[in-house]
Protein backbone atom coordinates (compact mmCIF):
# COMPACT_ATOMS: atom_id res chain seq x y z
CA UNK A 1 0.00 0.00 0.00
CA UNK A 2 1.29 3.30 -0.86
CA UNK A 3 1.99 6.02 1.46
CA UNK A 4 -0.37 8.33 0.13
CA UNK A 5 -3.17 5.69 0.40
CA UNK A 6 -2.19 5.09 3.98
CA UNK A 7 -2.64 8.74 4.64
CA UNK A 8 -5.74 8.57 2.62
CA UNK A 9 -7.33 5.60 5.46
CA UNK A 10 -5.73 7.10 8.20
CA UNK A 11 -7.60 10.35 7.36
CA UNK A 12 -10.95 8.59 6.85
CA UNK A 13 -10.88 6.37 9.94
CA UNK A 14 -9.80 10.10 11.73
CA UNK A 15 -12.87 11.22 10.43
CA UNK A 16 -15.30 8.22 10.73
CA UNK A 17 -14.03 7.97 14.90
CA UNK A 18 -14.70 11.66 15.78
CA UNK A 19 -18.01 11.71 13.51
CA UNK A 20 -19.19 8.42 16.14
CA UNK A 21 -17.44 10.12 18.96
CA UNK A 22 -20.20 13.43 18.27
CA UNK A 23 -22.73 10.84 17.71
CA UNK A 24 -22.67 9.03 20.49
CA UNK A 25 -21.88 11.66 22.91
CA UNK A 26 -24.85 14.20 21.38
CA UNK A 27 -27.36 10.90 21.57
CA UNK A 28 -26.49 9.76 24.67
CA UNK A 29 -26.51 12.80 26.51
CA UNK A 30 -29.71 14.70 24.62
CA UNK A 31 -31.72 11.93 23.15
CA UNK A 32 -31.23 9.14 25.74
CA UNK A 33 -31.22 10.96 28.75
CA UNK A 34 -35.13 12.62 27.45
CA UNK A 35 -36.55 9.32 25.88
CA UNK A 36 -35.42 7.35 29.22
CA UNK A 37 -36.15 3.78 29.51
CA UNK A 38 -34.97 1.62 27.61
CA UNK A 39 -32.57 4.55 26.79
CA UNK A 40 -30.95 5.06 30.05
CA UNK A 41 -30.20 1.30 30.95
CA UNK A 42 -27.09 1.39 33.01
CA UNK A 43 -25.16 -1.27 30.52
CA UNK A 44 -27.00 0.76 27.36
CA UNK A 45 -26.17 4.29 28.32
CA UNK A 46 -22.34 3.19 29.78
CA UNK A 47 -21.58 1.56 26.38
CA UNK A 48 -23.12 4.94 24.52
CA UNK A 49 -20.13 6.92 26.28
CA UNK A 50 -17.43 4.09 26.50
CA UNK A 51 -18.13 4.37 22.86
CA UNK A 52 -17.80 7.51 22.56
CA UNK A 53 -14.56 7.82 24.42
CA UNK A 54 -12.74 4.95 22.51
CA UNK A 55 -13.22 6.87 19.71
CA UNK A 56 -12.16 10.38 20.48
CA UNK A 57 -8.94 8.25 21.73
CA UNK A 58 -8.37 6.29 18.48
CA UNK A 59 -8.49 9.50 16.57
CA UNK A 60 -6.26 11.47 19.34
CA UNK A 61 -3.97 8.52 18.53
CA UNK A 62 -3.94 8.67 14.90
CA UNK A 63 -3.02 11.95 15.01
CA UNK A 64 -0.76 12.14 16.89
CA UNK A 65 1.10 10.02 14.44
CA UNK A 66 1.31 7.04 17.42
CA UNK A 67 2.52 3.58 15.97
CA UNK A 68 -0.09 2.45 18.85
CA UNK A 69 -2.99 3.67 16.74
CA UNK A 70 -3.48 -0.21 15.49
CA UNK A 71 -4.17 -1.45 19.34
CA UNK A 72 -6.62 2.03 19.87
CA UNK A 73 -8.14 0.45 17.12
CA UNK A 74 -9.10 -2.91 17.38
CA UNK A 75 -10.40 -1.76 20.70
CA UNK A 76 -12.27 1.11 19.01
CA UNK A 77 -13.62 -1.67 16.55
CA UNK A 78 -15.05 -3.95 18.93
CA UNK A 79 -16.47 -0.96 20.87
CA UNK A 80 -18.05 0.44 17.75
CA UNK A 81 -19.68 -2.85 16.81
CA UNK A 82 -20.74 -3.56 20.23
CA UNK A 83 -22.59 0.12 20.50
CA UNK A 84 -23.85 -0.48 17.14
CA UNK A 85 -26.03 -3.48 17.87
CA UNK A 86 -27.09 -2.30 21.35
CA UNK A 87 -28.49 0.84 19.68
CA UNK A 88 -30.10 -0.96 16.84
CA UNK A 89 -31.85 -3.19 19.88
CA UNK A 90 -32.90 -0.15 21.97
CA UNK A 91 -34.45 1.12 18.43
CA UNK A 92 -34.73 5.03 17.71
CA UNK A 93 -30.93 5.16 16.79
CA UNK A 94 -30.29 5.21 13.26
CA UNK A 95 -27.53 7.96 13.02
CA UNK A 96 -26.21 6.56 16.23
CA UNK A 97 -25.93 2.78 14.22
CA UNK A 98 -24.73 4.02 11.13
CA UNK A 99 -22.21 5.95 12.79
CA UNK A 100 -20.36 3.22 14.84
CA UNK A 101 -20.77 0.51 11.89
CA UNK A 102 -18.85 2.83 9.92
CA UNK A 103 -16.17 3.61 12.62
CA UNK A 104 -15.89 -0.19 13.32
CA UNK A 105 -15.44 -1.22 9.63
CA UNK A 106 -12.56 1.88 8.98
CA UNK A 107 -10.81 0.80 12.54
CA UNK A 108 -11.02 -2.81 11.66
CA UNK A 109 -9.27 -2.22 8.59
CA UNK A 110 -6.77 0.16 10.58
CA UNK A 111 -6.02 -2.83 12.85
CA UNK A 112 -5.63 -5.47 10.38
Amino acid sequence: MSNQHQNANIEQCIEHCVDCHHICLETAMNHCLKMGGKHTEPAHFRLMINCAEICQTSANFMLSGSDLHKLTCGVCAEVCRRCADDCERVGDMESCVKSCRNCADSCASMAA
